[in-house]
């Protein structure tokens, strides 16, 4: 099962991708793609469309557009389970011991990461960074 997770403008700009990375490898994740990437304020805005409505929608937008991010598709049993214990809660301070938010969070905001919240949403945010082709998923 594939899920997509982004290390956060915050991770990235911290120079903890390598660990984060490193960290979910030894989870049993595979790393199936991956990029590094600085969303557009429209990029943003479209993928965290679901948020719209929310409060923390406006500084959202402006924390992920204010550097580079790593989103990345990742390959495990049960992956959008298994990434989400992995990661943690979203606060680090109410985060288990080990995850990567406890390790590398600064604050609930600046989380450290990003991780797919259902299969389906995997999917569709798989599809939002990356083509079938860059997964070897095309015909050709």
């Amino acid at each position: 099962m594939l899920t997509l997770a982004i290390i956060k403008p915050d991770a990235v700009e911290s120079g903890l991708a390598g660990k984060i990375i490193a960290h979910l490898e030894a989870q049993g994740f595979v790393v199936r793609a991956v990029r590094m990437t600085r969303l557009s304020k429209s990029q943003a805005q479209a993928f965290y469309e679901v948020h719209r409505e929310r409060a923390f929608f406006g500084s959202l937008m402006e924390y992920m557009t204010s550097g580079p991010c790593v989103p990345m598709v990742l390959e495990r049993d049960d992956a959008v389970s298994h990434l989400r214990t992995a990661i943690g809660a979203t606060d680090p301070a109410e985060a288990a011991d080990g995850t990567i938010r406890k390790l590398y969070a600064e604050s609930k905001e600046r989380n450290a990461i990003h991780a797919s919240d259902s299969p389906e949403n995997a999917l569709q945010e798989i599809g939002f960074f990356f083509s079938g082709a860059e997964l070897g998923l095309s015909a050709g």
